[in-house]
């Protein structure tokens, strides 16, 4: 099997970290040369303290389910046929309790809505059938605990 990393670094400079007044913000390089810059949530710690700008664990979760979904949903839409001309997706998380008590990213829900070109166009129950499969075959929806939910928008153009 693969293996894949990210490399984070957080360097305190002359913040005053053991009076808990330091930035949160971070770099996170990706294996492939990507850079994020990343920070805790200000829904977790208060601005300025967070960097709403910058990507925090819970948005880089929520991210990964849902582009995991959609690259499983365009290879089973292109083997079935179909061609897929646009993918969107407004993927939310919600944080609670889980059934341990322990505060975690409790609910995802991916809201796909792709839009198909060409002859060939499925019917609803095709199209949802492929949001189903990419889900049963995500990696990372299959490595956790969250209820991840796909709540796809069918429009009228996918239709036959």
């Amino acid at each position: 099997m693969s293996q894949h990393s990210a490399d984070i670094l957080w360097q305190r400079g002359d913040q005053d970290f053991l009076g808990n007044r330091y930035s949160r913000r971070h770099a996170i390089r990706f294996d492939g040369g990507a850079e994020w810059l990343g920070s805790s949530s200000p829904h977790v710690v208060p601005l300025p303290l967070s960097d709403a700008a910058a990507v925090d664990p819970e948005e880089a979760f929520v991210a990964s389910l849902s582009s995991c979904h959609m690259l499983w949903f365009l290879s089973i839409a292109a083997s079935r046929g179909f061609c897929v001309e646009r993918y969107a997706d407004h993927a939310s998380g919600k944080m609670g309790r889980n059934a341990e008590g322990k505060i975690a990213m409790t609910v995802v829900t991916l809201r796909p809505e792709v839009q198909f070109s060409g002859q060939s166009q499925p019917s609803t129950e095709q199209h949802e059938a492929m949001h189903h499969s990419a889900h049963d075959q995500c990696f990372i929806a299959n490595s956790v605990k969250t209820d991840v939910r796909c709540e796809p928008v069918i429009a009228a153009s996918s239709q036959p």
